[in-house]
């Protein structure tokens, strides 16, 4: 017997989701909703999901598990109006958002009733949006984290794993706290402190019209999330406001301690700052870097160093292209001041990354860098 998975939203995330899951499990029906018709009729086209609910309530009312991959404040909203449905006896309710806290909150008033809620985030994205953006690879090796109701049960929390590992993600259990407080450190304060460089620079650029010609690449791969959806970034802020004040104390204090550390100019001391904080990045882990959609997300980029003569894109990529190994994206770094590699290239996922690696080592004296 087929089970029925409802997806609500039918952006990069639910699209992605369902892709996903109907590659690895063959007994399931995917109800889509989304309130943009078009979006959902692309979804069933592409065969993304099986069937066009008319409304979120009809997708929810027929669902086993259902997933609200919309925007967090949506979700809550939603959550709200799932209360009065008609839900499955035993049916697991999940979302997709990047701020715990308010979901959970709002998920009350569905546990009051006896139902299942387990708060979910998938921490992937892309610089791409929309369904037409959708892949079923999106959140391979990328942390998958959940956050179960005290309500919930160790058999409820296992079903929907199960079900998620189809996304060839890495599912971690949190509290949600736990949740917004870390993704505040790794993910939405970076975003803060990007935007604010790229506000910095902005200022300087009226006096200075030369200086955004500088800024390439340290600056540019810095400050890269600060491309992101304002509108997006403006929800996250508010929904993750006190972990972000905190953050921003902490901040405060560590840009006086390095001012004074200037203003002191000791070369020991100087040299021991870079020092700590070079042995404490190159310690961290390679597979999960960047933030951008409200998520941490994979770039596997790959930094190669190339001489700069004609032809040697075209050397890197049919290397590539023999071994059938995708990439995504291609750049020339155009400033090489603290950055390793002129060419950097992206690819779909971290097998892929590896391999290109392997077979470049093989077939040219390039030098390569994971940062």
């Amino acid at each position: 017997m087929k089970k029925n998975v409802a997806i609500i939203g039918l952006g990069l995330i639910g699209g992605s989701l369902s892709l996903a899951l109907k590659r690895s499990i063959q007994e399931l029906h995917i109800i889509g909703f989304d309130r943009s018709y078009a979006t959902a009729d692309e979804a069933y086209r592409r065969g993304i999901i099986d069937s066009i609910a008319p409304s979120a309530k009809s997708a929810c009312e027929k669902a086993d598990i259902i997933i609200f991959a919309t925007p967090v404040n949506t979700t809550v909203v939603l959550l709200e109006e799932a209360s009065t449905w008609k839900l499955k006896d035993g049916v697991i309710l999940t979302d997709t958002g990047s701020t715990k806290k308010p979901i959970m909150e709002a998920a009350k008033v569905l546990t009051d009733k006896g139902l299942t809620f387990i708060g979910g985030h998938p921490m992937a994205g892309s610089h791409k949006s929309g369904i037409s953006a959708a892949k079923e690879h999106l959140f391979e090796n990328a942390y998958y984290i959940l956050t179960p109701t005290i309500d919930a049960t160790s058999e409820q929390i296992d079903e929907l794993s199960n079900l998620l590992k189809s996304t060839k993600g890495k599912i971690v259990v949190l509290n949600a706290d736990e949740h917004d407080h870390m993704t505040a450190i790794v993910s939405h304060f970076p975003h803060l402190i990007a935007s604010s460089l790229v506000g910095r620079l902005a200022d300087q650029e009226k006096q200075q019209p030369f200086i955004k010609n500088l800024a390439a690449g340290g600056f540019r791969d810095l400050t890269r999330i600060a491309s992101a959806d304002p509108t997006m970034w403006r929800d996250i802020t508010m929904q993750n406001r006190d972990e972000l004040l905190m953050q921003l104390d902490g901040w405060l204090q560590e840009m006086e301690s390095i001012r004074n550390l200037i203003s002191e100019n000791d070369p020991d001391l100087i040299f021991r700052f870079f020092e700590d904080a070079k042995t404490f990045r190159d310690r961290l882990p390679s597979t999960s870097e960047g933030a951008i959609q409200g998520a941490l997300y994979m770039t596997l980029d790959l930094h190669i160093d190339v001489p700069d003569h004609p032809g040697v894109i075209s050397e890197i990529t049919k290397i590539l292209a023999d071994e059938q190994i995708s990439i995504t994206n291609i750049r020339i770094v155009e400033t090489r001041t603290d950055v390793y590699g002129i060419l950097v290239i992206s690819f779909q996922n971290a097998d892929d990354r590896k391999a290109a690696r392997a077979v470049l080592s093989r077939t040219t004296d390039y030098s390569m860098h994971i940062l």
